[in-house]
């Protein structure tokens, strides 16, 4: 099994992938709804009670998003060991980038947005369009 080690210059803080922001930032909006909900509930006008199917259509979809961003997240990772199972591969090959940049592939980084391959020189590649392999 290979070792996965770090580049300099990238720190985990940053790899933060968009899906894990939107779902947290989901969680919390989902927690206000359902207390806007309680308190829509608690304070309506007995003569004029608000009309339940539209609450339970305002539940519903939030319940929606909040699998499709379950589902987002499933899939990323998913991508994700995928990727890395491809460039596993690349460990102990030379690959050089379009600016010029040579090195052995040492370690593997993989990120939301993008793979870093980490090189013996200490430098560090972002694996994409231009990248020579060999």
């Amino acid at each position: 099994m290979t070792t996965v080690s770090g580049v300099g210059g990238t720190g985990a803080a940053q790899s933060q992938s968009a899906s894990t922001a939107a779902r947290d930032q989901l969680m919390l909006d989902y927690n206000a709804f359902l207390q806007l909900m309680m308190a829509q509930m608690k304070n309506q006008d007995p003569t004029e009670p608000v009309d339940s199917t539209q609450q339970l259509a305002q539940l519903a979809s939030f319940s929606q998003v909040e699998q499709s961003i379950k589902m987002n997240t499933k899939l990323e990772t998913m991508l994700a060991n995928m990727s890395f199972g491809q460039v596993n591969d690349l460990i102990g090959r030379t690959v050089t980038d379009a600016a010029g940049t040579t090195g052995i592939v040492k370690s593997v980084e993989v990120y939301s947005d993008g793979t870093i391959l980490g090189l013996d020189n200490g430098k560090g590649i972002l694996l994409g369009p231009g990248v020579k392999i060999s």
